[in-house]
């Protein structure tokens, strides 16, 4: 796993104005060096959604915005926690996204049929009941789709009356699949795994897709993007992502930087 590269320092990225559009920097993979992350973060002039995956991390994303500025939160009960999900929930959700400034976003959601740690019925069910709080909230959604592209395509045609904003974060899909996406209005984000020389069809929809749909991630502390392979990433590699994509599109690396922060500020509907 590219092992000369783990001495190799991570800097503050040499673009201005990156936005990372899901990371989990509450993550205890961060607690010995966070303050160095945001210093790293600061001094790039990035901006940040921290995205939760269960109850617990959604209070700690909420509590992580209200401190940091460049950070905003999303808070939501992913598939692989849906077994734990419970009706007392619903409240706690509605009041972090309708009462806490910086909460932008209702999740990551959605269905992962790779690992299955809940039961698939179940994924369904608590995937849509948290896309119909989206849309009475108002609120944009952030999908997370593994080996379930079939399903979430028919969960979300179902709900297209009543269907919020959604991103397709770390895209997986190929571009037949991402066309369908398109077509239902979906944002689609694109994390490290776009920088691998074997993913083509990662490539291929990158290169393609409408600029105004793009966004980029780093899913950290997942996921980190090529030179740094086997590293826990962090939000500053998210420069890996757009210089790789804007080299895929014959675009400048600065330019691919500010169209993708915008665009996900006019997702996750952020004034700054």
């Amino acid at each position: 796993m590219s092992k000369h590269h783990s001495s190799v320092p991570i800097t503050a990225p040499t673009l201005s104005g990156l936005f990372d559009t899901h990371a989990h920097p509450t993550d205890a993979r961060f607690d010995s060096d966070r303050e160095e992350v945001f210093s790293r973060m600061r001094q790039g002039n990035m901006l940040c959604v921290c995205v939760g995956a269960d109850m617990p991390s959604s209070e700690a994303s909420v509590e992580l915005a209200r401190r940091e500025a460049s950070i905003y939160a999303a808070v939501g009960v992913h598939p692989h926690d849906a077994k734990d999900f419970r009706q007392e929930d619903i409240p706690a959700l509605t009041r972090w996204l309708t009462e806490e400034e910086k909460v932008v976003a209702l999740g990551e959601i959605g269905l992962d049929y790779y690992y299955d740690l809940s039961p698939r019925d179940v994924q369904k069910d608590v995937f849509a009941r948290q896309l119909e709080l989206a849309y009475e909230l108002d609120k944009p959604v952030i999908l997370h789709i593994r080996d379930a592209h079939g399903d979430t395509m028919d969960m979300l045609r179902a709900h297209r009356d009543r269907l919020p904003p959604c991103v397709v974060h770390c895209c997986s899909a190929s571009w037949e699949s991402a066309k369908v996406y398109l077509s239902l209005g979906c944002m689609i984000s694109f994390a490290g795994p776009v920088t691998l020389a074997r993913s083509v069809h990662l490539h291929e929809v990158a290169k393609n897709m409408p600029l105004d749909r793009l966004m980029i991630e780093t899913d950290s502390p997942y996921l980190a993007p090529e030179p740094m392979r086997g590293r826990r990433n962090e939000p500053a590699l998210v420069e890996h992502v757009c210089r790789f994509i804007a080299g895929l599109r014959g675009m400048d690396a600065q330019d691919l930087c500010d169209v993708t922060r915008e665009n996900g500020k006019r997702f996750y509907r952020i004034e700054q």
